[in-house]
């Protein structure tokens, strides 16, 4: 039984490596994206939504060590980079995922433009915990 748990989560992280790479595809209808943390990295990294389009972005953690997901531009990035906020979870599209949760924001994204997504603490994103959000027509 151990095994085949093995097994499928393997299965499961090579899914989302795929996904990473090929990135996904949050329109047409849907109204949510599923991220999932795994080994201090976010499945998938890239993110395609509509101009104009509200996410609700799930985020489950599946590592042992807290996370937070922070969408927005670069200046965003930087200022909770050098920033001392502890908490996240009252501004839309920032939020705190402690170990082994899920915890979900909703964000309304702009017409246009490219947005990043990271997680800041200590020694995260220089780790390469963050990805990008592509704002693109259907």
């Amino acid at each position: 039984m151990r095994s085949a748990a093995v097994l499928a989560l393997g299965l499961v992280a090579l899914a989302g490596l795929g996904a990473c790479s090929q990135g996904t595809r949050a329109g047409g209808g849907r109204d949510s994206v599923e991220i999932t943390i795994h080994h201090s990295a976010f499945l998938p990294s890239v993110i395609e939504v509509e101009p104009g389009a509200a996410r609700t972005f799930v985020v489950r953690n599946d590592d042992p060590i807290a996370h937070e997901l922070i969408i927005g531009n670069e200046a965003v990035q930087l200022r909770h980079e050098n920033g001392t906020e502890r908490a996240h979870g009252a501004v839309p599209g920032e939020i705190s995922i402690p170990a082994n949760a899920t915890r979900s924001t909703t964000y309304i994204f702009p017409k246009e433009g490219t947005l990043l997504f990271g997680c800041h603490l200590p020694a995260h994103y220089d780790y390469g915990m963050k990805g990008r959000v592509l704002i693109m027509e259907g």
